[in-house]
C-alpha cells in the first residue's frame, strides 16, 4: 500500500475536530451543571446514601426553583408514595396533570402514576377511573393488571372475569384464579335466599372450562375440589341424592386431603339415601389413608350411632394412638355427651366426661384454626381465598394442630 502525503494533512485535522467537539461537550455539560441548584445534587446524594427524607426536602427545594422539571416531579411522586404519603404523591402527579404544555407521553405517565396513587390510598373507584384512562396505551398491561385487583378486591367478579379476558388478549398467560372467581359467581348464586340454579351451572361450566385451558400442569387440586364441592350442593339443592354423591365421591378421588371439608356432607348425603353403613365403611377407609380431624369425628359418631359406644371408642383410642390429636379427643367427648344415656361411656374412658371435655376443649382452641402459607394469617373456618394477604389457595385443607 502506498503512502499518500495528504495523510499528513488530514490526520492531524481530524484530531484537531475531536478535540474541539469534546471540548465543546464539556463546556456544555458545565453550562448545564451551573444551571442546576446545589439542591438537586444534595438530594442524589441523600437518594445514593438512602436517606430518602433528606432527599425529599432537597427535591421539593428544587422543584419550586424549577417548576417545569417533570422528571423531578414524577421522582417526588414515587417516593412521596413509597414512604405513604398519599395526599402528597396525588398533589404532586395532579400538578403534572394541570400543566397544559406536558407532551401526551409524559401526561400518560403522570396517569399511570396517579392511578397508583389512588390504589395505595385505597381511593378504589378513582383508581379504577385512573387505570381505564390509560387500559390502552403503554401502560395497557399493568393496568389491566391493576384492574384486576381492584374488582377482586371488591368481589365484582363478573367485572374481573371480563379483565381477565382483556388481559389474555394483551399477553398470552395462564390466570388460575379466574376458576375461583367463577366458582365464586357459583358459590354466590346457591347462596341466595331463592337459588338460581342455571347461573350457577353456567358459571361452573366456565370454571371447568378454565382449569381445562390451564392443563393438567397448572391446574390444581384445590381448584378441581371446590368446583366437585359446589357441583354436590348445586345436586343436593336439584334434590339429585345420586349425583350430590357422585361429585363428593370425585371430592375424595382427585383431592383426598380436602375430605374434612365434605366428610359432615358425604355422610348426609348416603344416609338420606339409605347408606349410611356404606358411607362409614368408605370414611373409615379413607381416614385410614388421610387422617383428618374431620373425617375422624365423622366416622365416631357414625360408629356411635350405629354400633354402640364401644365400638366407637375401640376406633378413637386405635387411631389417636396412631395419630394422636387433642382436637379428635375434643370431637369424640363431644359427640360422646350427646348420649348421656349410655353408661358404658363412664366404663370406656372412666371418670367425669363433661369435667375432661372442658379441660381438654380449654387447650383446643388455638389448635382449632386454619392457616395460610403465605402470610400466616388464622382463621376459624376454611378460605379458598385468605382474607389476609388475598392469595388464592394458601390455606391447607388442615388445621394447626395437624400441621405440626
Amino acid at each position: 500500500m502506498d503512502f499518500e502525503p495528504w495523510w499528513l494533512i488530514i490526520v492531524p485535522v481530524l484530531f484537531g475536530l475531536g478535540w474541539l467537539a469534546a471540548r465543546f461537550d464539556f463546556k456544555q455539560m458545565l453550562s448545564e451543571s451551573k444551571q442546576l441548584p446545589d439542591s438537586y445534587f444534595k438530594g442524589l446524594n441523600f437518594l445514593l446514601n438512602e436517606e430518602p427524607d433528606q432527599a425529599i426536602d432537597a427535591f421539593i427545594e428544587v422543584a419550586k426553583l424549577d417548576p417545569e422539571t417533570t422528571e423531578l416531579h414524577f421522582a417526588l411522586g414515587s417516593l412521596f408514595r413509597r414512604r405513604g404519603e398519599m395526599e402528597r404523591a396525588i398533589r404532586v402527579h395532579q400538578s403534572l396533570l394541570a400543566r397544559t404544555d406536558l407532551p401526551e407521553t409524559e401526561r400518560e405517565n403522570a396517569q399511570f402514576e396517579i392511578a397508583q396513587d389512588f390504589l395505595k390510598a385505597g381511593m378504589l373507584d378513582r383508581a379504577e377511573q385512573a387505570f381505564e384512562a390509560v387500559s390502552k396505551g403503554r401502560h395497557a398491561i399493568p393496568a389491566v393488571r391493576s384492574l384486576i385487583h381492584i374488582y377482586e378486591s371488591g368481589q365484582d367478579w363478573p367485572k374481573a372475569i371480563a379483565t381477565v379476558k382483556r388481559l389474555r388478549v394483551l399477553v398470552d398467560e395462564p390466570v388460575p384464579q379466574l376458576i375461583h372467581y367463577e366458582c365464586e359467581q357459583a358459590e354466590a348464586a346457591l347462596k341466595r335466599r331463592e337459588p338460581q340454579l342455571e347461573l350457577a351451572e353456567q358459571a361452573l361450566n366456565e370454571a371447568e372450562r378454565a382449569a381445562k385451558e390451564l392443563g393438567a400442569k397448572e391446574g390444581s387440586r384445590a381448584a378441581a375440589a371446590r368446583i366437585f364441592m359446589l357441583r354436590a350442593q348445586l345436586a343436593r339443592l336439584q334434590q339429585n341424592l345420586p349425583l350430590q354423591q357422585f361429585y363428593l365421591q370425585e371430592v375424595l378421588r382427585v383431592a383426598p386431603l380436602y375430605a374434612g371439608l365434605i366428610a359432615a356432607d358425604f355422610m348426609q348425603c348416603y344416609e338420606a339415601q339409605g347408606l349410611s353403613a356404606q358411607a362409614l365403611r368408605e370414611l373409615q377407609a379413607h381416614y385410614e389413608q388421610y387422617p383428618s380431624v374431620d373425617v375422624f369425628a365423622q366416622v365416631f359418631k357414625a360408629l356411635r350411632a350405629q354400633k354402640g359406644s364401644a365400638e366407637a371408642w375401640s376406633f378413637a383410642r386405635q387411631a389417636l394412638q396412631q395419630s394422636p390429636s387433642l382436637l379428635g379427643l375434643d370431637r369424640s367427648l363431644d359427640l360422646e355427651l350427646q348420649h348421656p344415656d349410655n353408661p358404658e361411656a363412664a366404663h370406656v374412658l372412666g371418670g367425669d366426661l363433661t369435667l375432661l371435655r372442658t379441660l381438654v376443649h380449654k387447650h383446643t382452641q388455638r389448635l382449632d384454626r386454619y392457616s395460610c402459607q403465605n402470610c400466616g394469617f388464622e382463621a376459624k373456618h376454611y378460605y379458598w381465598q385468605c382474607p389476609g394477604c388475598t392469595h388464592w389457595e394458601t390455606y391447607a385443607p388442615k388445621r394447626l394442630e395437624e400441621m405440626q
